[in-house]
């Protein structure tokens, strides 16, 4: 099951979440404190991407972009 991942897939969404972090910006200490996690999870995402854990990779990705989403919608980020 590991294996069913395309990296070009990761590749995609980690190039995307990268490019959309370079303008995002803390709007309290909780939107810091996130935004650390989201960059931990990108990562994580490069590190399991390197030893070509693609399933883990894949999920640090995932817990990136819902940690990013949930922050906007909460206002943490901008």
């Amino acid at each position: 099951m590991r294996d069913k991942i395309p990296k070009g897939e990761i590749l995609k969404w980690l190039t995307k979440i990268k490019k959309e972090l370079k303008d995002v910006k803390a709007n309290n200490e909780k939107g810091k404190e996130y935004l650390k996690n989201i960059n931990a999870y990108v990562n994580d995402c490069e590190h399991f991407l390197e030893k070509e854990d693609l399933f883990l990779s894949w999920e640090a990705c995932l817990w990136a972009w819902a940690y990013l989403t949930i922050s906007k919608d909460l206002k943490l980020l901008e």
